[in-house]
């Protein structure tokens, strides 16, 4: 099942937790609402917490008041694209956190070369959701 705007529900894409965990935290980084609203409920679904940012420069602040345990990120976004947030965040004391790219872009794979994973959009929610779980070691 591959997401396109307005064909599936993200409800319908939730995997088994393996035992339990605390709950984690994933900060969605996307300029289309559609988008956003469709991961935050595939995540909030697959038992995480999320928190939103539209560009680059709103996730900054976002990153640093919420602390995420994982981002996705889109790289072509207004006011400050993807790679431009990352390079700045990745200059941050301490910086780990991993990064998942979801974006239309072709080139994406070279964009954030330090990223753990790559979706192109659009993209299937099952192999998304797959992969959050094995970064976030569930």
């Amino acid at each position: 099942m591959i997401w396109e705007k307005g064909r599936y529900s993200a409800a319908s894409v939730i995997l088994k937790n393996k035992g339990n965990h605390m709950t984690k935290k994933i900060l969605i980084v996307d300029d289309d609402p559609d988008i956003t609203k469709f991961l935050d409920v595939l995540f909030r679904h697959n038992g995480y917490e999320t928190c939103i940012a539209v560009d680059g420069k709103q996730a900054m602040d976002v990153f640093t008041k919420e602390t995420p345990d994982l981002i996705t990120l889109d790289l072509e976004m207004p006011e400050e694209w993807g790679p431009r947030f990352f390079r700045k965040l990745s200059k941050l004391k301490g910086f780990n956190t991993p990064v998942i790219v979801i974006s239309g872009l072709s080139g994406r794979k070279f964009s954030i070369p330090k990223a753990c994973a790559f979706f192109a959009k659009p993209f299937d929610p099952t192999e998304v959701i797959e992969k959050v779980k094995e970064v976030l070691s569930e």
